[in-house]
């Protein structure tokens, strides 16, 4: 069974968010299954590109709208990923360092819409070529969600049509929406259809991918019943496909997040020689933010952003670093640009308590699950969330609002088999008894080093999840 996944990330070629992580684990994990899978994803002009080796496999031009687009497919030569990874050089779209917007401003690029649409006319034309084509092809989020609508609707791609496809959704807060004008870009279809690609007036990409995909997939079971009431006006759309759709968690990659052997942490450990291992990787990272290591050590790791429930953050910790309690807070991540001013006051107040770096600094990440006690996402909004796996990989006591994948991956510690600390509501006062429970069990000196060995044993690696997605594809494939 052939597989190929379609994405505009995979890590660690090029990554913003857990889209990244997913892409760059799931094909490896197929594989182990004895499954043939790679990746497609944009050539950008970054580091990690213009450290690889890449052999050209099929040259094309191709069409946007009245224009004509040259492009070439290359496969990575030494597969160092584990699977093979396709890109698709578009001289003009991608060679950039940016995946969606100027490195340096963050301002988005103005021709997102036609860089992703050529990207995916260019996978379809160097399809169209092959001799053995796809069992199924995969796409995932907005950038490839107009695969499925070319594949049933253009001409141009009549002879691919029986091909299955797969849209996941991994945040259906991104649903690449523009002006109906834009859709004269596609490969010329019947314009009698055109309604499949609109939404509430205009040209929404991930709804039209939602009507013509073979099934829709999302990245917990939760986030998938969430989204039929909460999808920023898409619910009644993913209430009508719901016969079609399923969610299959996440998983990590076990070989890139495993403490044992992980080059990114000062020392390695295993759940056998967890108390040492985590009290020498603490001592690390206090001294790095001059901090206390006695004290509980709480981190954020993540998007300064509303979705992911930043905004409560200052207040919550604040709450805590104006009282008579000693608990240590660590923010890493970056975004809104007041929370950054918020976060360079208190650690100008907080000194020795409380420390931010902001920005985006995969070491230093990998050192915080090392080093820290518990990890802390009071999201809005979670699909699935990784850190919460990663955490609990490291023997860091994740504190999680039960929302999305954080539902069904964290059971909290009041319920049978509990091992983290869970809280319903989006306010301080919910989110500060939560942390008064995390402050109260790093107290309790044997419950928690035997709650720590505990989360550093299960088992959150993609080979029940990598099952579950080879069951799919092979309904979809016979």
């Amino acid at each position: 069974m052939k597989i190929i996944h379609l994405s505009a990330e995979c890590y660690p070629v090029a990554k913003a968010g857990g889209l990244a992580d997913v892409v760059g684990a799931l094909p490896k994990y197929l594989i182990q299954e004895e499954v043939e899978a790679s990746v497609v994803m944009p050539k950008y002009a970054n580091e990690w590109m213009a450290d690889q080796q890449f052999k050209t496999v099929f040259e094309g031009q191709a069409p946007l709208g009245d224009w004509q687009f040259d492009f070439r497919i290359q496969r990575e030569m030494d597969d160092t990923l584990g699977f093979p990874l396709y890109v698709v050089d578009i001289p003009g779209r991608f060679d950039r360092p940016g995946i969606y917007a100027e490195q340096q401003t963050g301002i988005p690029y103005e021709d997102d819409f036609e860089r992703f649409v050529s990207f995916q006319v260019a996978i379809l034309d160097w399809f169209n070529e092959m001799r053995v084509t796809p069992d199924v092809i995969h796409c995932h989020d907005h950038h490839t969600a107009l695969v499925p609508f070319m594949l049933t609707q253009s001409y141009r791609y009549r002879d691919l049509e029986h091909i299955p496809t797969v849209l996941t959704v991994h945040n259906g807060e991104y649903q690449g929406i523009y002006d109906h004008g834009m859709q004269n870009l596609l490969p010329y279809f019947d314009y009698q259809n055109a309604g499949l690609l609109d939404w509430d007036g205009q040209l929404n990409c991930l709804a039209a991918g939602l009507k013509t995909c073979w099934e829709i997939t999302t990245v917990s079971p939760t986030y998938m019943k969430e989204l039929s009431y909460s999808s920023h006006g898409l619910e009644g759309l993913f209430r009508s496909e719901q016969q079609k759709s399923r969610g299959i968690i996440n998983g990590i990659d076990t070989d890139v997040w495993d403490p044992e052997t992980d080059p990114m942490v000062a020392h390695h450990y295993s759940s056998r020689r967890m108390a040492t291992g985590k009290r020498k990787n603490k001592q690390v990272l206090c001294e790095k933010f001059g901090l206390d290591p006695q004290h509980p050590t709480i981190s954020y790791i993540g998007r300064l952003a509303y979705e992911k429930g930043a905004d409560l953050l200052p207040d919550l910790f604040r709450s805590f670093l104006e009282s008579p309690q000693t608990v240590n807070f660590i923010v890493l991540g970056t975004g809104d640009r007041s929370l950054h001013y918020q976060f360079e006051a208190m650690s100008d107040r907080f000194v020795g308590y409380f420390d931010a770096a902001l920005d985006y600094n995969e070491p230093l990440a990998h050192q915080i699950y090392a080093g820290s006690d518990f990890m802390i996402m009071p999201s809005r909004v979670e699909p699935c969330g990784l850190n919460q796996m990663y955490s609990m990989r490291y023997g860091t006591v994740p504190i999680v609002r039960s929302i999305g994948g954080l539902k069904d991956t964290v059971i909290d510690l009041g319920e049978p088999e509990g091992y983290g600390i869970t809280f319903y509501d989006f306010s301080l006062r919910a989110a500060r008894h939560a942390v008064q429970r995390a402050v109260d069990l790093f107290g309790q000196g044997r419950t928690m080093a035997g709650l720590r060995k505990r989360i550093m044993n299960l088992d959150f690696s993609w080979n029940a999840s990598a099952k579950k997605y080879i069951a799919l594809y092979e309904e979809l494939s016979t």
